[in-house]
Formats: structure tokens, sequence, C-alpha cells
């Protein structure tokens, strides 16, 4: 199950809203009760969305979720820009693309 916050945003987006300031302009609270999070207070320019609605962004929220993963995943794995760098300077291009593709075929989109 994809995360609340996921599919607010996604419905936002789709509503012409595209930043949301969680701390002001929507509230999220779970009360740990095991019913998960719901939104506790809504403050932008279009209609709070429905469970429904919200349930309509599952598959899409799936996708989100799934490729910020990888995109997170790879971040944290590369070498730093230094390193990156100075791998082009001293082995060439087509060597620092080898370290590249190792990360990238790791986790792959």
């Amino acid at each position: 199950m994809t995360q609340l916050y996921t599919k607010v945003k996604l419905y936002a987006a789709a509503n012409g809203v595209a930043n949301i300031d969680f701390r002001s302009d929507v509230k999220l609270h779970d009360d740990s009760d095991g019913n998960g999070a719901y939104i506790k207070e809504w403050n932008l320019s279009i209609a709070e969305p429905t469970d429904t609605q919200l349930a309509s962004y599952e598959f899409a929220a799936t996708t989100e979720e799934s490729l910020q993963t990888v995109l997170n995943n790879r971040a944290n794995e590369y070498p730093s820009i230094a390193d990156q760098l100075d791998k082009i300077y001293h082995s060439g291009i087509d060597e620092w693309k080898k370290v590249i593709k190792t990360t990238k075929d790791k986790y792959p989109k």
C-alpha cells in the first residue's frame, strides 16, 4: 500500500496544484490506532479528495514510490562528484560510464 502523502501529491498535481507544504497546506496525521494516516487539515484551493478519489491514485503512487526508491538507491551508491570527475580525468569517459552503469544495472527503473 502506498503512502497517503504520495496520493495527495498526485491528486493535487492532477488538479493544478504543483507544490504542497505539508506543514500548512495539508496536514496528515496517524493516530497509531492501526487505521493509518488521514488528512487532518486541508487548506488548498481545490476540494479535499474523497477516499475513493485517493484510492484511484494507488497505481500511480506505487509507480512514483518505486521510482523514488530506485533514484535514492542510485544516489546513495554513485561515487561522489569529485570521485566521478577524477575517474573521467584519469581513465576517460568510457571507464566512468562503466562505473555508473554498474549502479544503474543494479537498480533499474
